[in-house]
């Protein structure tokens, strides 16, 4: 029994690697594609040289020659993106922030894609009151708003990013279990599921190593719309006051410029880290436009 399931292991994640060769080199050969991993890289880069790349310590007061604060100073040679309402480096703060947004996008990504599609695979799978009673509770999730689900996680357990995480895992799933169930409702009746029955296979077996590695290709298209959608509710729960105060993110960038009135005074505070959230939205989803041409080969040009 061990044996059989080590091999059942391998022959997953082969099949796994395969299809995410294959998702990788439509990428390359897709320009909108391209740009959007480009752009995506950039910010890993940036997230994961922050300590040394950042210019100053985001949450030093910064001074003058003459020793006072520089408070609100606009972008210059000393500081590109200017300062904040207390002599804060603003590009120091958006180079620190890229570890959240990319640490909420990419985690909150796997833990959706992987609750959605488990929900998915058991609920197309066992069909009858099995599959009706995982869709009717889909259905409920469906009729909760996200912002306001996440704030209310938050306030009971406490304004952490880990929270923040959950908030959004328990929340974004929804979307890729009634997608991809509509997939498994039509593999499960191919003749390869057919036939591994009638072989005697088990349920497990049947699941993750016949049924399961047939809707990689959609699991990766909800990775990288998971992955906006995390950035875009993380930064609207910080942008609310809501964030964890211990981290640096972008939407409590916004916060604090918002409750300063930088928005009308001190552009450079407000703006940049409104572009670096626009920016990592846009290459994931510019990264997903390639997955089109995986989840229907149709559309495939070579």
């Amino acid at each position: 029994m061990g044996e059989d399931t080590r091999q059942m292991k391998r022959r997953f994640f082969r099949r796994f690697w395969k299809v995410f060769l294959e998702q990788l080199n439509i990428i390359v050969h897709d320009r909108l594609s391209l740009i959007g991993a480009c752009i995506f890289t950039a910010f890993v880069l940036m997230a994961v040289l922050a300590p040394w790349i950042s210019p100053y310590d985001p949450t030093e007061m910064q001074t003058k020659a003459d020793g006072r604060v520089a408070r609100l100073e606009p972008p210059s040679s000393r500081h590109w993106l200017g300062t904040t309402n207390l002599g804060r480096d603003v590009l120091s703060q958006i180079v620190m922030g890229s570890r959240i947004a990319l640490a909420v996008g990419i985690l909150a990504a796997f833990l959706v894609t992987l609750i959605g599609t488990n929900i998915a695979l058991i609920s197309g799978y066992y069909k009858g009151k099995t599959d009706e009673f995982l869709m009717r509770f889909v259905d409920i999730v469906y009729a909760l708003p996200l912002e306001p689900f996440v704030i209310v996680l938050v306030m009971i357990l406490g304004p952490r990013v880990w929270n923040i995480i959950l908030g959004i895992s328990l929340f974004l799933w929804r979307s890729p279990a009634r997608v991809i169930r509509s997939q498994v409702l039509s593999l499960s009746e191919r003749p390869f599921v057919k036939a591994a029955k009638m072989a005697g296979a088990g349920d497990l077996r049947i699941i993750y190593l016949h049924i399961a590695p047939n809707v990689l290709p959609i699991c990766f298209l909800y990775v990288a719309f998971t992955m906006g959608w995390a950035i875009m509710a993380e930064s609207a729960v910080s942008f609310l006051g809501f964030g964890d105060p211990k981290f640096q993110s972008w939407g409590g960038i916004l916060h604090m410029a918002f409750l300063s009135g930088a928005f009308r005074n001190a552009w450079w505070w407000a703006a940049a880290p409104g572009l670096c959230i626009m920016l990592l939205v846009l290459s994931v989803f510019l990264i997903s436009h390639g997955y089109e041409e995986v989840v229907n080969p149709k559309l495939r040009r070579y």
